[in-house]
């Protein structure tokens, strides 16, 4: 059986947002831990979670988030890439791949992640190294890297995360389509959030 980590992107600055989104309060839970929450369920293991200006506050998890892995990206000021370098690093020789998670996304469904498991899996064989989902015609997040890919991290740059490598790998890899209309929804503004508090309330 394959063992698969996740990388948890956490160190943006908020600009947009004006304070620190990551820690703002979802139904009373921080935004950020929804996705910790999330990769635990699945069992993905190691999860590394990369902060930034904001790290000694996401260090203060609780006992039920304790395994997870906080690493401070000293750089995280120059852009994405910085942020997954650092991550794929953590996953270098511990798994057979890893899911890369958008921190401000907290509505990834169960369905998502399981497929991207199942489909690493069955595919693999086949030479597909990227399982990527997509709603609506637009890809999005969270997205799979296979082990083989992990090195090729090292040379990428700035804020354009992994677009480089995933379109020198277009042939290696598969798009997977779902129909859930909340999942792709990340939190940059004040009303992004209060959206998704009504969406949860609606849920209820």
């Amino acid at each position: 059986m394959s063992k698969i980590g996740a990388v948890i992107l956490a160190a943006g600055m908020s600009k947009r947002m004006g304070k620190p989104k990551l820690l703002l309060p979802l139904h009373g839970t921080p935004l950020f831990h929804y996705v910790l929450k999330a990769s635990i369920y699945h069992s993905l293991d190691p999860i590394v979670l990369i902060a930034g200006p904001y790290i000694e506050e996401m260090r203060k998890l609780p006992h039920e988030l304790s395994q997870i892995e906080v690493l401070y990206n000293l750089n995280y000021a120059t852009g994405m890439a910085s942020s997954l370098k650092l991550g794929m690093e953590a996953m270098k020789g511990r798994v057979d791949a890893a899911i890369i998670f958008l921190a401000d996304q907290p509505f990834v469904p169960a369905e998502v992640v399981q497929t991207l498991i199942k489909q690493h899996k069955k595919t693999r064989k086949e030479g597909i190294r990227i399982i990527r989902p997509a709603y609506e015609g637009g890809v999005g997040h969270p997205i799979l890297f296979d082990a083989e890919l992990f090195s090729a991290f090292d040379s990428i740059e700035g804020d354009q995360g992994g677009k480089p490598i995933i379109q020198a790998h277009q042939d290696r890899m598969k798009i997977v389509s779902f129909n859930h209309s909340m999942w792709g929804r990340d939190v940059d503004t004040p009303e992004d959030l209060m959206q998704m508090e009504l969406y949860l309330k609606q849920k209820k």
